[in-house]
């Protein structure tokens, strides 16, 4: 914190006032312009002011797929009438008189919609400060979908950021941000560009359609059910179009059900000897006590060799046609 300048030595207990202390020596300065600089720019480091939108760069890793008009316009009107209520955050940028974005995406595109200054907390903050605030600011504010959240964790990644560094901007613990990677790296990239954030859409009701991306074209299919759907359809809508349509074209491609059918089997002699009953599923063999007692314990005692030797001649049959 920079020392209070204004305040005048105190007093002794007699009253008399303190010898004024001794000037720094200038080796200890960086010159007194320098100095007095220093002393500005730590005072105001954590000051709102207003900055010209045009001197903020959208700089930083995506946190969002798209920055959506209609919501942007929604928060330009709230500004226009009640004003900017909460700043954003800027950091100086290596260009003179000119900032990094930290946080408050949204609020800058509202106002460069509306024109006017923008009140903007100016922080100097090194590139994982700038990151974890970014990423707790936005959690706080417009709580990102699973799937923008697996996207920043990808980015971060990417970037080379460290795992607590990439915990601590997003509140994950270690197995969460690798539920979330695990997912994403199961999408496609053009898919996930198609539907949009979808907010209210969790984990695994993407892991779901993933999985079904090993049997129909997830891509293909995202674009010509999207492709139909109305202009504006909302991204949760989007998706929900898309799981069904690939959910029916599995279901399509299933083999047809076997309908289940039981026929009786009778003795040479006539007599019911057994009933052969067949599904989808399974095929068995029931032979009634009552009816053939003596082949049912007969059987109960032979039926593991007769089912083996049934096999051996059915692989015999099969080898012998291939």
């Amino acid at each position: 914190m920079a020392r209070n300048i204004f305040n005048q030595p105190p007093k002794d207990e007699t009253g008399s006032t303190a010898p004024s202390p001794a000037l720094p020596r200038a080796a200890k300065l960086p010159g007194s312009v320098g100095g007095l600089r220093d002393s500005l720019r730590e005072i105001t480091a954590n000051s709102i002011r207003d900055i010209d939108p045009d001197q903020i760069d959208m700089d930083g890793l995506r946190d969002r797929l798209a920055l959506d008009d209609s919501s942007i316009d929604e928060l330009a009107e709230s500004i226009r009438e009640h004003g900017q209520q909460v700043p954003i955050m800027v950091r100086p940028s290596e260009k003179a008189d000119r900032y990094n974005i930290v946080y408050g995406r949204r609020r800058l595109a509202a106002i460069r919609k509306i024109g006017g200054t923008i009140k903007a907390i100016v922080r100097t903050l090194d590139d994982d400060a700038s990151l974890i605030a970014q990423g707790q600011e936005n959690n706080l504010r417009l709580d990102p979908s699973f799937i923008e959240k697996s996207l920043f964790i990808n980015e971060m990644q990417s970037a080379g950021y460290r795992p607590k560094v990439i915990q601590d901007a997003l509140g994950l613990t270690r197995q969460g941000v690798s539920n979330h990677r695990v997912v994403l790296d199961q999408l496609p990239a053009d898919l996930v560009s198609l539907i949009g954030p979808a907010h209210g859409i969790g984990r695994r009701q993407w892991a779901d359609l993933a999985a079904l991306g090993k049997k129909v074209d997830l891509v293909g299919t995202a674009r010509e059910v999207i492709g139909a759907l109305p202009d504006g359809t909302p991204s949760p809508d989007r998706f929900q179009a898309v799981y069904s349509a690939c959910t029916r074209q599995v279901r399509a491609t299933k083999a047809p059900t076997l309908a289940r059918r039981t026929s009786v089997v009778t003795a040479p002699e006539g007599g019911t000897l057994g009933t052969l009953t067949v599904d989808d599923k399974a095929l068995a063999i029931k032979v009634a006590r009552i009816d053939n007692p003596d082949f049912a314990r007969w059987l109960e005692e032979h039926a593991e060799a007769s089912l083996q030797q049934i096999f051996e001649q059915w692989r015999k049959e099969n080898d012998a046609g291939s």
